[in-house]
């Protein structure tokens, strides 16, 4: 099992991986299906399932869809251009994606929000058809959003295929315990495997370029959140907190006054400028979603700005590390909300942010799998319940003490020696079967906990 460092760190838009990003890659699988395929189209429909459906509004995957089928991706996204393109499509009816025929296609007809029973793959489902100039389907595909970015087809889900790369690796392992092996047989850190790992897949160079941008594109993120207020779009009318938040931290920064745990609300403020700018459909990284954006570069952006001798030079074991623990709860469980709620969404990435910190901290290779552990451990059984369909509530603040829970959990697993009674093989695997228990309306359908014990207007 190989999943790279860029499919848990993902460069795109928000306000959802699965929702936004998933629907947007999806649709451009179809147009190079349509591509290759010998037949005269003239339009295109689609309909979204389950979760999508429940939940399409709120997330913009409707959206995402149109852009997608107009040829936009989430790591090349404009939305000045994207802006321009949706209007044209509003006006004319139609798409014309590189490559094809101009194609009739109004959203308001063409694509259908199905609400009855979910399809029967995954609980992110969607349909995507091409016609004939009579309207007939001439072409039809299948996808899943199956969390995190990653799409898969309806005959991929099928034949138990995934969207990792099978080309044999240096150090592969599909559980902590076979990790941990390795790590004692080969004398080498997670990290160090990790990067060998990446080294044969794709290079040393797409490495090195690659960390550097995911952690640009994070830094940045961070920064924007920081300095811009206003009111978040989608009808709640949740106002930025962050830019307030940071200004009175500042002002207060150097004060013999200060109470030692607002460190947490440095950890919470870095967080939650990721998430508003993901709410607000801004550039975001996935870490391994875009509801859990904020935890991991809040780790690191805490660690760099508060702990003495951090330095920049060892994000990429950060975040090497990082990924390791990502795959693992991916290719093990889940990291869809849609499939597990959000203990896989903040959950997963609280404990990749303290794999990540205690690398960094100096911690052994069990202390690291410890700290992933406690981290998770301590979101388990937590529900996706996203009021009004929209990443933003409790999902801003979620992420804040997802950031929070992973800083403690890499400090308490640097206290030990890395023994402890729960392997984290055990702790996902819970996660996996409390996400099977969890009932249907606490997994990103907005029909359950908070979404309907909240007023929506």
């Amino acid at each position: 099992m190989f999943l790279s460092v860029f499919d848990m760190f993902k460069v795109g838009v928000g306000p959802s991986s699965s929702h936004t990003m998933g629907p947007m890659v999806a649709a451009a699988n179809f147009l190079e299906k349509m591509r290759a395929a010998p037949f005269d189209f003239k339009g295109l429909r689609g309909s979204l399932h389950g979760s999508l459906a429940f939940t399409g509004i709120g997330h913009a995957t409707d959206r995402a869809t149109i852009l997608g089928l107009a040829g936009f991706m989430p790591d090349t996204y404009d939305n000045d251009k994207a802006e321009a393109a949706l209007e044209h499509i509003r006006d004319t009816h139609t798409v014309t994606p590189e490559g094809l025929p101009t194609l009739t296609f109004n959203p308001k007809e063409d694509l259908a929000f199905d609400f009855g029973p979910n399809l029967p793959g995954h609980a992110n489902g969607m349909i995507l058809m091409a016609t004939d100039a009579q309207g007939d389907v001439i072409l039809q595909e299948t996808y899943y959003s199956i969390g995190g970015g990653f799409v898969v087809t309806e005959a991929e889900l099928a034949e138990g295929q995934s969207t990792q790369d099978e080309t044999p690796v240096p150090y592969p392992f599909t559980s902590a315990a076979q990790m941990l092996e390795m790590t004692e047989t080969s004398g080498k850190s997670i990290a160090q495997m990790k990067r060998e790992n990446e080294i044969a897949q794709n290079g040393e160079d797409h490495l090195k370029n690659g960390i550097a941008r995911v952690w640009q594109v994070m830094n940045d993120c961070i920064e924007r959140g920081l300095v811009t207020d206003g009111i978040l779009p989608g009808g709640l009318n949740v106002k930025r907190r962050a830019k307030n938040i940071y200004d009175a931290l500042l002002e207060e920064r150097g004060s013999n006054q200060n109470a030692p745990h607002k460190i947490n609300d440095w950890m919470s403020v870095y967080a939650m400028a990721v998430n508003e700018e993901n709410a607000a459909g801004g550039q975001v990284v996935t870490a391994p979603t875009n509801g859990a954006a904020g935890v991991v570069p809040a780790v690191i952006k805490y660690w760099l700005e508060h702990v003495p001798g951090a330095s920049e030079n060892r994000i990429e074991e950060f975040l090497l590390t990082a990924s390791a623990i990502g795959g693992l709860v991916k290719f093990n469980a889940s990291i869809s909300g849609a499939e597990a709620g959000c203990q896989a969404e903040v959950g997963s990435a609280s404990a990749m942010g303290a794999a990540g910190l205690a690398a960094v901290l100096g911690g052994t290779p069990m202390q690291i799998e410890n700290a992933a552990e406690i981290a998770l451990e301590h979101h388990m059984g937590m529900t996706c319940d996203p009021v009004k369909g929209l990443v933003q509530v409790p999902c801003i603040e979620r992420n804040g003490l997802g950031a929070i829970k992973a800083v403690s959990a890499a400090s308490l697993a640097m206290r030990g020696d890395g023994t402890h009674l729960v392997p984290l093989d055990a702790c996902i695997e819970t996660m996996r079967q409390t996400g099977l228990d969890m009932g249907e309306k606490y997994k990103e359908t907005s029909l359950g906990g908070l979404a309907v014990n909240i007023p929506n207007c």
